[in-house]
């Protein structure tokens, strides 16, 4: 689906249209009721810009918003800034990860002011996974923040044009800001408070942890309407597809906070072809999750995988008839 021929010229700057916080696509389709749809891209350990561009192509069609995970794992990748940059000047939607774990406030900022003035509209804050985990445990963390006190200041410098320090901006980033979510482990009900949280730290937008649970999904959205959190960001639920049932048990006992229910491994046990049963679950998943109320999308995450997320968003029908821009596309075209 990709175009033969793609332009690297910065595309022309637009205005923010009213009551948008931002000039990004994801934030414009999720305004609009549509149900939208994003992904991850695995930053390259390369400095080659080519390789950011052969990887998100994959995703022409079906995504609003493409993330780039920012040392997910503790491990040492192209910067989320980087790609970001690089996709913005094609045309895409990238949303910035920001890990608390490697930036104080004063380099967060810096970035947020960078990456605006290269295009970048979407700003996701977390915590960032602890450097034990990486393959680089002998760095220093610095965790100056967390994903809410980061947030709190991104908005600032939105809203009130102001550093955190109180020094004033003479343009303020126009950004549309979320935050991480996950639904599936305990305690459920402090995850519904936690979200609240990030809502009044900031967060328009929360992509959740994978789901293979809709019954905990469903129990999880009807506290966060039963409080109308709903009403107040857009929420896109993950999922993603299973590789086989040792690879759902490898990511069931070593993956901090995914829970894949018993049955969900049962079935790929007893299926003849488990990859493609896989994606045949993730599949599912996406059309039981765009039925409940108070969701906004999903976030489809494939690791090693990627090439499946156009089929797999393509089969579950979750778009409908609209197709998200891409460069090439008749919208990019007009």
């Amino acid at each position: 689906m990709a175009s033969e021929s793609i332009s690297f010229a910065p595309s022309a700057p637009h205005a923010v249209a009213e009551g948008y916080a931002s000039t990004s696509q994801l934030e414009h389709a999720l305004r609009q009721g549509h149900f939208a749809v994003t992904t991850e891209l695995a930053p390259p350990d390369s400095a080659r810009a080519e390789d950011v561009y052969e990887r998100v192509r994959v995703f022409d069609g079906v995504v609003d918003g493409v993330n780039a995970t920012d040392g997910s794992g503790a491990r040492c990748h192209m910067s989320s800034l980087a790609v970001c940059a690089l996709l913005s000047r094609l045309g895409y939607s990238p949303v910035m990860q920001i890990s608390c774990r490697d930036r104080n406030r004063i380099a967060i900022q810096g970035d947020v002011l960078g990456a605006a003035a290269m295009g970048v509209s979407n700003i996701m804050c977390l915590s960032g996974d602890g450097v034990q985990v990486g393959d680089h445990p002998g760095a220093k963390p610095v965790f100056d923040l967390d994903s809410m006190s980061a947030l709190e200041i991104i908005r600032g410098m939105r809203d009130d044009a102001r550093f955190q320090s109180g020094r004033l901006l003479s343009s303020p980033p126009e950004v549309f800001m979320g935050a991480a979510a996950n639904p599936f482990v305990p305690d459920h009900e402090f995850r519904v408070t936690r979200l609240a949280k990030k809502i009044a730290a900031g967060a328009q937008f929360v992509q959740t942890q994978y789901c293979f649970d809709i019954p905990l999904l469903e129990e999880y959205m009807k506290q966060v309407r039963d409080r109308g959190l709903d009403q107040k960001i857009f929420i896109l639920v993950g999922v993603g597809p299973l590789p086989s049932a040792r690879g759902a048990e490898f990511i069931r006992s070593k993956v901090p906070g995914v829970h894949i229910p018993d049955a969900i491994i049962k079935r790929l046990t007893g299926a003849e072809n488990q990859k493609e049963e896989g994606k045949k679950i993730c599949i599912e998943m996406m059309q039981q999750i765009k039925e409940i109320k108070g969701i906004s999308g999903v976030h489809v995450m494939a690791f090693r995988m990627e090439e499946t997320v156009v089929e797999m968003v393509q089969a579950a029908g979750v778009l409908g008839k609209r197709e998200p821009w891409y460069p090439g596309s008749v919208q990019a075209s007009r």
